[in-house]
């Protein structure tokens, strides 16, 4: 995806998300019901963080993978806000805020990334 999707002024609900560490409302991001095959790229910076090939049905509300696309393009660090130990993720090239990581997804990894939808942008597979 080249970065000038990303340069792109944010939506307002994408800025509190990525900038603000906010948290989306379940099932409200389009992208939790995206079925076709493509990348997913941090709408902040453009870049390539999940493959649709790793993206499952959590019931959780949001979209939900087993792995990023490129492990070092996805970060994480220890996030005790609102009471609980969690580990959120981030985009590693501009720090926005993508959402966390649980370890009671499927295998191979075992691992559920709940990411926020206002923090990616999806782009289909050529046909």
């Amino acid at each position: 995806m080249p970065d000038s999707k990303a340069t792109k002024p944010l939506s307002p609900e994408a800025e509190r998300v990525l900038r603000g560490h906010g948290t989306e409302r379940p099932g409200s991001s389009p992208l939790n019901y995206e079925k076709r095959a493509g990348k997913y790229y941090c709408a902040g910076c453009g870049t390539e963080l999940f493959g649709s090939g790793t993206k499952y049905e959590s019931g959780s509300g949001w979209p939900s993978f087993w792995a990023p696309a490129v492990a070092e393009n996805v970060a994480a660090q220890i996030d005790t806000s609102h009471g609980m130990r969690r580990i959120e993720v981030h985009c590693a090239r501009c720090q926005g805020h993508l959402g966390h990581v649980f370890e009671d997804g499927p295998q191979p990894t075992g691992l559920r990334y709940c990411i926020n939808g206002a923090a990616l942008q999806f782009e289909p597979d050529a046909k």
